[in-house]
């Protein structure tokens, strides 16, 4: 039984030849001809993402980006102890890094659009989850290259551990002077090598690659030190910022608790509320009376019971209803009658806008898809709902993409295509259907007989 558990674990019936891996990483680390254009294309191609705030362009230029190359082949080196190798891969690391901010920094520096979306936003903060992120995406990455079964791995790789626009992000802030953006987003990068490097070093020694040259115990010692020291030196802010992610979303959450908890308070309608998790600030604005003092002191004890003790709770007067005369009650009444009606919009609105971007969302997909495929001419998009005969009560919710190509995409770009969209619906049983005028291509008919 352990015998069988161990040939369904091992991973060395799939390796290649380590000539051959040696091969694929020496010539993966080179950038220069059309490998460096290709990069240059992907920079531009992930700025413009980020300068939209469009996530499907931003993979796009994930998938065809080619920086993991001399990451690797930094870490397989440092394993076998390949100092020449090594001193090329830093060489042709830095030339990539270099041209990735120069090239990002003259986009932005010409772009009309100098905004900060969420997509720029997202990669000036690294965390102790971004390493973890690296650090598997990197075995995963190491593995696919090491091993026979390539399949669509390393563009997942490239998807995940996001190398491109960490480099953008910090041309931006080069661009516009805003070197917060430029250190946060450059920290991130750095993350990311670091660790995507130490995962082919920790999988290259698992697999016992052979060293390639004659080196001292004492020379070993000194560069698995200095291995160790570059990973404490990049680990100890992401702690740190990790620390700070999760004390913010532990906030907020209280915050919301709180929040909902309070939105009918003595007869005052609460109409908006702001929740600031960088200051520890939450500010209430309610409708009707003006809150009293005491009515205040309460609000704030209350917030005490979901520990916001140390939260600063600030008020506002929204609408008010002391001009109304006549019977208080008939004030109460009015206030009441008005809560209804404001909730009854608001929920009935959020409901129509959300069934109506829907119901477009095919037309999003469609442009998000041509900016990367231009073979794609028309997207259909839609959520059936099935229903079994076991469980007709309970129908399962499905997704289906169908895409309509001018001329075929190879089997490489539809995986790709799939890929793109599972992350962008972050549904990984999407249904994806190729079609070339109304006939479905071959790897849907087999799918469909």
């Amino acid at each position: 039984m352990r015998n069988k558990l161990f040939r369904y674990l091992s991973i060395s019936r799939d390796a290649e030849s380590f000539r051959d891996i040696h091969a694929a990483v020496e010539s993966d680390i080179e950038f220069k001809g059309s490998r460096l254009w290709i990069l240059i294309f992907a920079i531009v191609l992930a700025s413009v993402g980020l300068n939209t705030n469009s996530t499907a362009v931003i993979i796009g230029a994930m998938l065809i980006s080619p920086l993991m190359g001399p990451i690797n082949g930094v870490g397989y080196s440092i394993a076998t102890y390949d100092f020449p190798l090594l001193r090329r891969s830093l060489k042709h690391l830095s030339f990539a890094v270099a041209a990735s901010l120069v090239t990002s920094t003259l986009y932005f520096a010409i772009s009309p659009v100098s905004s900060a979306y969420s997509e720029l936003l997202a990669r000036t903060s690294p965390t102790i989850y971004d390493v973890l992120i690296a650090l598997f995406g990197g075995l995963a990455g190491t593995v696919s290259i090491t091993t026979k079964l390539k399949g669509n791995v390393v563009p997942g790789v490239a998807i995940a551990t996001a190398l491109m626009p960490p480099l953008c992000t910090a041309g931006y802030g080069l661009a516009t002077g805003q070197f917060g953006f430029f250190f946060g987003a450059f920290y991130l990068f750095t993350i990311n090598a670091v660790f995507i490097g130490l995962s082919t070093v920790i999988f290259s020694q698992f697999m016992r690659f052979p060293i390639r040259s004659d080196i001292a115990e004492a020379q070993k010692t000194r560069i698995n030190r200095w291995i160790t020291a570059v990973m404490i030196v990049t680990l100890v802010p992401s702690i740190y910022f990790g620390f700070v992610l999760v004390k913010k979303e532990r906030f907020i959450e209280n915050a919301d608790r709180f929040v909902r908890s309070v939105q009918v308070f003595r007869g005052e309608y609460l109409l908006r509320n702001d929740i600031d998790a960088d200051k520890r600030r939450i500010t209430l604005i309610y409708a009707g009376r003006s809150l009293t003092d005491e009515s205040k002191s309460l609000l704030r004890k209350r917030a005490e019971e979901f520990g916001l003790a140390d939260a600063a709770i600030s008020f506002e007067q929204g609408i008010s209803f002391a001009d109304i005369t006549g019977d208080l009650s008939e004030k109460e009444k009015v206030q009441a009658q008005l809560r209804k009606l404001s909730l009854t919009i608001q929920e009935s609105g959020k409901i129509r806008d959300s069934l109506q971007r829907r119901a477009f969302f095919g037309r999003t997909l469609l442009r998000e898809l041509r900016t990367v495929f231009p073979p794609v001419e028309a997207c259909l998009f839609a959520e059936p709902y099935r229903f079994s005969a076991e469980d007709a009560d309970n129908p399962r919710k499905l997704a289906y993409v169908v895409v309509s190509l001018s001329s075929d995409l190879g089997t490489q770009d539809r995986e790709k295509v799939k890929a793109l969209l599972r992350t962008r619906l972050g549904n990984d049983t999407l249904r994806v259907v190729f079609e070339q005028g109304s006939e479905l291509l071959p790897d849907n008919r087999d799918k469909n007989r």
